[in-house]
Parts: C-alpha cells; sequence; structure tokens
C-alpha cells in the first residue's frame, strides 16, 4: 500500500485521511511543502545557460552543471546553510558535499532563482 495525496481541496484531504486510518501499523505518514515544478526547472536551467554562456570563472567558461553547483553553494552559504569540504574517497583532493536542487522546496527553489537573478545583474552584464 503507497499512496500520494496533494492536500489542494477537501475531496484529497479526506483520501489522505481514510488512507492513514486504514494504513497497517508501522506505516509512515510524511506531510511537506511541494518540491519544485517544470516551469521553475526550466527557467533555472535557462537562466544558469545564461550564465554559463557569458561568464568566464576561474579562468575559462564553464559548463552548466560546474555553474549550477557554484551557484547553488553560493546561494545555501548566503542562507546561513552549511557547504562541507570533505577529502575524496580515493585520497586525491576534495569533494564538495551540499544540498541538491532536486530535494528543494518550491519556496527554495524561488529563492535559489531570485538569488541567481540577483547575482547575473550584478555579473553578467559586466561580462557580456
Amino acid at each position: 500500500m503507497k499512496g500520494y495525496f496533494v492536500l489542494a481541496h477537501q475531496t484529497a484531504r479526506a483520501n489522505a485521511s481514510a488512507a492513514c486510518m486504514s494504513a497497517p501499523d508501522g506505516y509512515v505518514v510524511t506531510i511537506s511543502e511541494p518540491k519544485r515544478n517544470l516551469d521553475q526547472n526550466a527557467y533555472l536551467h535557462a537562466a544558469i545557460s545564461e550564465v554559463a554562456k557569458k561568464v568566464p570563472w576561474a579562468g575559462r567558461l564553464r559548463d552548466v552543471e560546474t555553474w549550477k553547483r557554484l551557484l547553488t553553494a553560493a546561494w545555501l552559504r548566503a542562507r546561513g546553510e552549511s557547504i562541507e569540504f570533505l577529502p575524496a574517497l580515493d585520497g586525491h583532493g576534495v569533494d564538495v558535499v551540499f544540498r541538491h536542487t532536486s530535494k528543494l522546496t518550491k519556496s527554495e527553489f524561488s529563492e535559489l532563482i531570485e538569488y541567481i537573478n540577483a547575482w547575473k545583474a550584478e555579473n553578467v552584464a559586466e561580462a557580456a
């Protein structure tokens, strides 16, 4: 038995409640803010693509994935979340560990987009 309910109206709430009442002992219920949506994701990637095409970092242009990691890590630090630098498992260098955008809530994703837009306003025009 597995269920997923978006609490958007009374019928959905009633269905979620019924599923909870009929679930076997030991089952777990989690209620959380929704994750990012497809429009947000598309916007994020378009914004990062613009940065990747126009802004060199550490001496050269970087790909979208690198910019996504750089901008996400900077945003997380700006909001007071920790970024960890851990010794690499193979003993060569360090790895950076932080939350991935796929784990962000809709509101966190909106904050990240706002951060990237502000960063672009200050940095992309200068590099264009």
